[in-house]
């Protein structure tokens, strides 16, 4: 009988968290199991991974293979790796969305600079002198 340390998922619809188990592998992923050997929840800030590491060991002396994440696992457990951070997957429409406002913002800032770099317009002379005629009062005859 091969038996193999491995995931099963267990929780609600769309908020699982998973069993680490030693199971035979011909056994369904959610179905019977040997042993539980820990938890592990992708759901929190870091992720949750709770493992006894004496069963673990027990189980890989006695031959028992880990799944590649079950492995990963284990490895957090013993401290060799970091536990997983959430995703942080954005959708391509917000992606789109950060990319046009940032494209909007450059554009407004190098109209911004362009301003700021071009000397203020000055009326010319003659326009200044065609204001001051017409402003004068005429002359009473």
């Amino acid at each position: 009988m091969a038996v193999k340390i491995r995931l099963a998922r267990a929780g609600a619809k769309k908020a699982p968290f998973y069993r680490v188990v030693a199971a035979d592998a011909r056994a369904p992923r959610d179905g019977r199991f040997i042993e539980i050997l820990g938890r592990y929840n992708p759901r929190t800030q870091p992720s949750t991974v709770e493992l006894d590491l004496v069963k673990v060991d027990a189980w890989l002396a006695k031959g028992a293979t880990p799944t590649e994440a079950a492995g990963k696992l284990i490895a957090i457990a013993k401290g060799e790796k970091t536990a997983p951070v959430g995703s942080t997957k954005i959708s391509k429409k917000a992606q789109a969305k950060v990319a046009a406002e940032a494209k909007a913002a450059e554009e407004a800032a190098a109209k911004a600079a362009e301003a700021a770099a071009a000397p203020a317009e000055e009326p010319a002379a003659e326009e200044v002198a065609e204001v001051v005629e017409d402003e004068a009062p005429a002359e009473a005859e």
